[in-house]
């Protein structure tokens, strides 16, 4: 069947596939005397005693609960306003920054876009070391949401860091040296890491990304002292269904392998079912937990057409054996995940009061991509509680009583009829680190509302090593579109900071952003809040009730979660700037002033101060054509579509940039055809990332592009969102 798209429908459908998620308190402190770590001896038991050491961040999310809470007061509701800059420190480079600033013996490590780690002096910023991995371009161009990584671990005088092109690597703390270096993926494949490791006992474990692209996922530990793979567990079967030697062998031998079919496409392309962020440990059970990503393809008629199985294990929360990465349970929030639903966002564990008794119950928590506020039982992964925390949902109605998704059918069918999702692939909330507050009961959600066009019967670019999600990417998309288009579709993007009731599973309070993709969140024992927006405003709220208490401008989108520190008695709050990211380089269309590029920062706080953030560099930018308008609909319909499938995902839908990556639209190379080929076909910006596509594309598709970007360029002045060439 055919699927027609006009008015909204047409609004959303223009950034089809755009790739872009009380009655609880305290437990009583404990009141043994911990002493803090030393970069010589930091490990495990460290980390599982952190929250009571919160002068020093030791991992990723704070302590292995990763609460992202701290027990740090001298910052409080009534001084927070005399917040100042205590110091900055200039990145080397440019995209996006996710990274969470790791602390202790006085020093941070923070990561930026390409795998670069810098160790600074935490209480000056003075650098110490940085290391540069050297990511190639052909390798940057492997990953789905830009070059970016979310921050390092530390262990016994080591930093480790997943590299972007797959390395695992230790460094040494005080030099930043080379220990060991383990590639951890087969290279043959689109596979990237951008998550922080996490180091459990004597082992450290990493996932990896490239679902959209066609690889099957895994979860691995590593040796922390010598890098050698201890265990592996994968989250999609082996294509024969055969034994891989690896810890998940039994369970997919015993239950997985019968929730896929015989045949499809998830036998040539991996399934998808990759672990690309959150990894968490639980001392009380000694499981690690981990989410699992979205299916590869999307489409589950052609990933597996005559299976009508939950395709375990994706977008599924699971827990594993720490020593040996058996089985023990999993969740799936989205059986046979066919809307790009990862349930890959932030895992939380608490100990909350259950029941009508309330009696106290070791819980996993998560608010995934699909709208759904998830409450488990942490030892057996048994369904306790879910509601939408979000207000609006299109593709199910609720959750029965075992937490399973009652879908909308229309919703199942969008591969046949095609259907506009929300959620949409953007998720109710992305990776953007969510908190959670043991005093006030509530956890704090990055939230988002990214409608979605999602239409069947991809055409071409079936090469299983580029976009394979199943789906018409074009579908529904004119080339040429009225005034006010973008403006209309602006209006229903939307993100907020959601306090949550995990017991009572209802929101406590809401503040409204200006639009989806604000930072993660950051929360303390003196009741704050703290959280990044795009809009570049590192802002503290009252835990209990959402007042802005105080806010400063960081003069960059803020995407990345704040931590803090105490040095010498004073308490530091720390943030990485730096606009980029899946969402960043697909919301132009959603954004209506284009980024300045500029390096990323590290913008550290403490009361008192009065330091300078810095500037933000001038746009030199003209928002004009550059040449002239050529080529006819037929052409630029061509241009259209080979533009979805081969640049949408980093230069934007409709060819609008966000600023982080060059706008097509204003650029004088796509005006000049010799320039333009000697790119696209002849990857003379490789190591910028932007590889040769002469493997997808022949020289009059890719004159066809340039003619619709040329045209978008023009349309923009026709519309009044740019202005015509100087003729000066």
């Amino acid at each position: 069947m055919k699927f027609i798209l006009s008015g909204a429908a047409l609004a959303f459908s223009v950034l089809a596939f755009s790739i872009v998620l009380t009655g609880c308190v305290d437990k009583p402190e404990d009141k043994t005397t911990y002493d803090v770590p030393t970069l010589a001896n930091i490990n495990s038991e460290h980390i599982a005693n952190a929250a009571n050491t919160p002068e020093v961040w030791l991992s990723y999310g704070g302590t292995y609960d990763e609460q992202r809470f701290s027990r740090l007061k001298q910052i409080n509701q009534e001084n927070v306003n005399a917040l100042g800059v205590a110091w900055t420190y200039d990145l080397q480079t440019s995209r996006g920054v996710e990274a969470t600033p790791i602390v202790l013996d006085g020093i941070m490590y923070v990561t930026g876009s390409w795998s670069i780690v810098y160790a600074l002096d935490a209480k000056t910023g003075e650098e110490l070391w940085v290391y540069n991995p050297e990511v190639s371009g052909e390798d940057a161009a492997k990953g789905c949401c830009d070059v970016i990584n979310r921050g390092v671990a530390v262990h016994e005088g080591k930093v480790i860091v997943g590299v972007f092109d797959g390395r695992l690597e230790a460094l040494n703390a005080k030099t930043g040296d080379v220990i060991w270096s383990t590639l951890t993926v087969d290279k043959s494949m689109p596979y990237t890491i951008t998550g922080a490791p996490r180091v459990v006992k004597d082992k450290v474990l990493i996932g990896n990304g490239g679902a959209e692209l066609g690889v099957r996922g895994f979860v691995s530990a590593y040796d922390v002292n010598t890098g050698e793979l201890a265990w592996r567990f994968y989250t999609t079967p082996n294509p024969d269904k055969k034994p891989d030697g690896a810890a998940s062998d039994d369970i997919f031998a015993s239950a997985a392998n019968d929730t896929w079919g015989d045949s499809g496409k998830w036998k040539t392309e991996g399934g998808g079912g990759t672990v690309w962020d959150s990894i968490i440990y639980d001392t009380v059970n000694d499981s690690v937990i981990f989410g699992v990503g979205n299916a590869s393809p999307w489409n589950s008629d052609i990933r597996d057409p005559e299976g009508n199985g939950d395709n375990f294990f994706l977008s599924s929360i699971v827990a594993v054996d720490a020593d040996t990465g058996k089985y023990k349970w999993h969740f799936q929030t989205t059986p046979r995940d066919q809307y790009d639903f990862t349930a890959t966002q932030s895992l939380i564990l608490a100990d909350l009061p259950v029941g009508a008794k309330g009696a106290l119950r070791r819980v996993v928590m998560q608010a995934p991509k699909n709208g759904f506020y998830y409450v488990l039982d942490a030892a057996s992964g048994a369904f306790i509680s879910g509601k939408p925390f979000v207000d609006l949902m299109t593709w199910a109605t609720g959750l029965d009583a075992n937490g399973r998704p009652i879908e909308n059918p229309e919703a199942r069918n969008w591969t046949k009829n095609g259907f506009i999702n929300i959620p949409g692939p953007m998720g109710a909330h992305n990776w953007h680190p969510m908190a959670y507050n043991p005093q006030t009961g509530l956890a704090y959600i990055p939230a988002q509302q990214v409608p979605q066009a999602l239409v069947p019967n991809l055409k071409s670019n079936t090469n299983p090593k580029r976009w394979n999600i199943g789906g018409d990417l074009a579908a529904g998309v004119p080339p040429v579109f009225p005034k006010g288009t973008l403006d209309f579709i602006r209006k229903d993007f939307k993100g907020n900071l959601l306090a949550w009731d995990p017991v009572k599973q209802e929101a406590r309070w809401s503040v409204e952003h200006s639009g989806p993709g604000n930072g993660g969140v950051l929360t303390t024992a003196s009741n704050l809040v703290f959280q990044g927006t795009i809009d570049g405003e590192l802002v503290a709220y009252n835990a209990e009730n959402g007042d802005k208490l105080w806010g400063k401008q960081a003069n960059s989108g803020v995407v990345a979660p704040p931590s803090t520190y105490s040095i010498d008695g004073e308490q530091y709050i720390a943030i990485a700037t730096g606009w980029g990211g899946g969402w960043a380089l697909n919301y132009g269309v959603g954004w209506p002033k284009a980024v300045v590029p500029d390096v990323g920062h590290v913008i550290v706080f403490k009361l008192g101060a009065i330091g300078e953030v810095p500037d933000i560099p001038e746009n030199g930018v003209v928002m004009s054509p550059k040449g002239n308008d050529f080529g006819g609909a037929e052409m630029k319909t061509l241009g259209l579509r080979k533009y979805a499938e081969n640049c949408m995902v980093c230069h934007g839908p409709l060819v609008v940039s966000s600023g982080v990556i060059p706008d097509l639209r204003w650029s004088y190379l796509s005006a000049d055809k010799e320039a333009w080929n000697e790119i696209v076909l002849g990857g003379a910006l490789t190591d910028n990332g932007m590889v040769s596509f002469s493997k997808y594309l022949n020289a009059d598709e890719a004159e066809a592009i340039r003619a619709y970007v040329m045209g978008q360029s023009w349309l923009a002045v026709a519309n009044g969102d740019a202005k015509e060439p100087s003729t000066e």
